[in-house]
């Protein structure tokens, strides 16, 4: 009885993701979306005592975890993979998109991983070369910004180290966001729920792709062959997609699904 169980559920699973309007590309070599994890390097104790890394990676099942948004990647026919060392010329050609999430304060972490002159030169490179690069900050106080705005300031993005969009409690309306018909980023959601985020200023050649009330709260460069694509949260983790906790008529699931979707067609 406990395996058919287990069964129906994993049958509802599967079929949630697919009405998540996935896009299953056919006969292209395999992407790899890769997560960094030196500049975002956290680790807790697990119920044993044992440190384990955690706050947003692809292996983190929790509500701070990253895993269903890489369930949506590798849906669409994508890699998902890791990089937990300093980003170089070498480790990154085999990536079609690098995310950068969250670096590290000294609040995080005992000795945070700065973003360094080599790192940009690096990662500049690859970006000018075709690659896709994702910068997703925190608000005010929860994320380093001074180094991850040296890298950011290289396509025309900065990261105003603020706290925009404020919710307190459970009312989630004041963190919602209307989506605007035929959005080129997020094409299937209507509505999504963002909280507590660094609003963005750009120059070009980046330019802002969502704005409210003046505010940019996403924007995309396009930098050589490449592209970067900057939000000012990490907010599509695993708390915000499981279908949990938002109200329904925030539709996050769709959102993660579309950015995964957007950030595969624009990687070469």
């Amino acid at each position: 009885m406990k395996s058919f169980r287990n069964l129906l559920l994993a049958a509802a699973s599967l079929l949630a993701m697919q009405s998540c309007s996935v896009a299953q590309p056919k006969g292209a070599q395999a992407k790899t979306v890769l997560l960094d994890y030196y500049f975002n390097n956290e680790y807790k104790k697990d119920a044993s005592g044992n440190m384990v890394r955690f706050h947003y990676t692809w292996e983190d099942p929790a509500n701070s975890g990253f895993s269903m948004w890489g369930e949506r990647f590798r849906a669409a026919g994508a890699i998902t993979d890791s990089l937990p060392v300093a980003p170089t010329r070498e480790n990154l050609a085999k990536a079609s998109v690098y995310i950068i999430v969250d670096a590290d304060t000294e609040k995080e972490t005992t000795q945070p991983n700065y973003i360094q002159p080599e790192h940009i030169t690096a990662i500049t490179d690859w970006v000018k070369k075709g690659g896709v690069l994702v910068m997703l900050a925190n608000d005010s106080g929860n994320a380093e910004f001074k180094h991850f705005n040296q890298l950011a300031n290289k396509f025309g993005i900065h990261f105003n180290e603020d706290r925009y969009h404020l919710v307190f409690n459970n009312k989630y309306e004041q963190g919602a966001f209307n989506v605007p018909a035929n959005h080129p980023l997020l094409p299937n959601a209507k509505k999504i729920f963002l909280k507590e985020l660094s609003t963005l200023t750009v120059e070009k050649p980046a330019r802002s792709v969502f704005t409210d009330n003046g505010h940019v709260i996403m924007a995309v460069s396009e930098y050589g062959k490449g592209k970067v694509l900057a939000i000012g949260d990490p907010w599509i983790y695993n708390e915000y997609i499981d279908g949990k906790r938002l109200p329904a008529e925030y539709e996050n699931p769709q959102a993660a699904t579309d950015l995964a979707n957007w950030l595969l067609k624009q990687a070469k």
